[in-house]
């Protein structure tokens, strides 16, 4: 079953709330029918009884602080989505749990306190696989119900895809952001690791663990940047970029069907004007993928440690076989697999300059969206980007013959945040004519 959806843009809206163009009160009336005829069938958000009455006194105290449009901040009633491992005043935490919600009591995220400043309003939290790992929630794809929306940023995408907010926040340790963004057919960003803090988000391996962004395009992906990061520096490019792309032993990962739609986008690029160069770039990839691997376990068992001794009965399997597999990793090779994170970075920038490349391009997934959503799908094709700590922009890049979004995935040198999503934003009207 598929849903007709209109998506907000993050800006246009913006500007009309900020204006007055459009009232207030009557979006949140507007939002409210929406959310009732489309939240029982995605299920993108945590429960909250009374949810529309704490928003309209929300809004209502925006308004008081903010009675002159003149100066009014930029997200001005925009309704967002946050994802249940970021602790946000007023609301508690579970982070997918069963677990009781004082566990993960503490102040509000930073990132979260940004875009409240900004004028967001927060609709609720949106619903995460447990500890953002991999067992999942009720969240389904809004583009086909049969299918998972991906994870763990589950319906934090779910939400952006069916309409119900131009805008919400996420978390990646693998491929949390990029693969739901695919999978949902929206734009996902993964800025460079720590230049959005993870203070006040429960953390599932601290080394690797990004906040991050999904809304409908690149323009609401960037205004939610400049409102959360305080250097953002807004950044017009003059050309198009130089694409490269990675070695076979990396891309062999992506399924058939990913692998051919990766082809045909490639070719699409080309021919739009875009060049694209081949390099030798995660050759032994599956080495690469194992120090992943170890490390996000290593680090997971040490936050885990308390909470696991108290509430172990409460886990899911698939979160307790992640920590197991900490036994296995002693602190010599957790080092060996935290210096490979900046090993990798140095080689890839390396490869940049050496073939004069702009941005790496790869699939944002292995395919599209599995049937089902007892599995939120293989973050394999989102690992190298998430390891190395790079900025990485995932675009909508067309959908399969039976309507199943794909997208690819955009990535840049660190701390150029900004040029990844300027020349993703290039990139991106080329991908939807696909």
């Amino acid at each position: 079953m598929t849903m007709n959806t209109d998506r907000f843009n993050l800006p246009e809206l913006a500007t009309e709330l900020g204006s007055g163009e459009r009232s207030l009160d009557s979006f949140i009336d507007e939002l409210e029918v929406r959310f009732n005829e489309i939240e029982s069938d995605i299920m993108a958000f945590v429960e909250e009884p009374k949810r529309f009455e704490r928003l309209r006194r929300d809004a209502r105290a925006l308004a008081e602080r903010h009675p002159d449009p003149q100066d009014r901040p930029p997200l001005f009633g925009v309704p967002i989505a946050v994802k249940d491992i970021f602790n946000v005043a007023g609301f508690e935490t579970r982070a997918g749990t069963t677990l009781p919600p004082e566990t993960f009591e503490g102040p509000e995220a930073p990132s979260v306190t940004a875009l409240r400043d900004a004028g967001a309003l927060v609709l609720g939290k949106s619903v995460t696989t447990e500890f953002a790992y991999l067992a999942n929630g009720p969240t389904r794809n809004p583009n086909d119900l049969e299918h998972t929306p991906g994870g763990s940023s589950s319906g934090s995408a779910a939400a952006v895809a069916a309409g119900l907010v131009p805008l919400a926040m996420g978390s990646q340790t693998v491929g949390s952001l990029i693969r739901p963004g695919a999978f949902c057919g929206v734009c996902a960003f993964k800025p460079t690791q720590a230049r959005v803090p993870t203070t006040g988000v429960v953390p599932l391996a601290p080394s690797v663990d990004h906040v991050g962004l999904l809304a409908p395009d690149v323009a609401s992906i960037e205004a939610g940047c400049r409102a959360m990061i305080d250097d953002w520096k807004n950044t017009t490019p003059d050309r198009l970029p130089t694409l490269g792309i990675p070695h076979e032993d990396y891309l062999a990962h992506a399924e058939d069907t990913g692998r051919a739609h990766f082809g045909m986008v490639c070719e699409l690029l080309g021919s739009e004007g875009v060049e694209l160069r081949k390099t030798d770039a995660l050759a032994g990839f599956d080495a690469l993928f194992e120090r992943h691997f170890d490390l996000c376990a290593h680090e997971a068992a040490r936050c885990h440690e308390a909470w696991r001794a108290n509430w172990q009965k409460k886990y899911d399997p698939r979160t307790l076989k992640l920590l197991d597999h900490a036994r296995n990793v002693n602190d010599a090779r957790a080092a060996e697999c935290l210096a490979s994170c900046d090993a990798l970075r140095v080689e890839l920038e390396r490869c940049m300059d050496e073939h004069g490349i702009d941005l790496w391009i790869a699939p944002a997934a292995t395919g599209p969206a599995p049937l089902g959503i007892g599995s939120t799908g293989n973050g394999i094709m989102n690992a190298p980007w998430t390891h190395a700590r790079m900025p990485t922009l995932g675009i909508p890049a067309g959908r399969t013959a039976d309507g199943l979004p794909m997208g690819v995935q955009v990535s840049g040198r660190t701390r150029a945040d900004e040029h990844v999503t300027a020349w993703g934003s290039l990139i991106e009207p080329m991908l939807g004519r696909h």
